[in-house]
């Protein structure tokens, strides 16, 4: 039996295709339970342009996309399921350096990146707010 869509993953598609509100799409990820593959006693993430990006997944069947091409061979991925404001407001600060979310990053047109700037992760590790370079002067 087919997984209905996480409502989530249809914010995303509707923004792709350039409607919705992006307010909008952030509250949805901030409500949403996401699925985060643990890898090494940590949350699993990539770095790339001088961000580190938490990958989190809206349901099984997206998670399983992903472990199609990350996961322990034929082993079962590990993942914890945590709120989306959980993440942006609790682990991304805790990680000391620029952070932002990934979500279903390996669907094909249905991925999103939420980025380490104010309105989605705390201003004082927002890289756009002054205050996160204001911390990193004093440190």
């Amino acid at each position: 039996m087919q997984q209905p869509k996480a409502a989530l993953a249809e914010r995303i598609a509707e923004r792709r295709w350039g409607g919705d509100d992006p307010r909008a799409l952030v509250g949805e990820m901030r409500r949403s339970v996401l699925l985060v593959p643990v890898a090494d006693g940590g949350l699993w993430s990539v770095r790339s342009g001088g961000v580190r990006w938490i990958c989190g997944f809206t349901d099984e069947s997206a998670l399983a996309r992903f472990a199609l091409h990350h996961g322990p061979g034929d082993q079962p991925m590990e993942y914890a399921a945590l709120l989306g404001a959980r993440i942006v407001d609790e682990i991304v600060p805790a990680l000391g350096e620029p952070a932002g979310l990934a979500v279903d990053i390996a669907t094909e047109d249905g991925s999103m990146f939420f980025p380490p700037v104010v309105g989605i992760v705390p201003d004082g590790v927002a890289v756009d707010s002054g205050a996160a370079e204001e911390g990193a002067a004093r440190s």
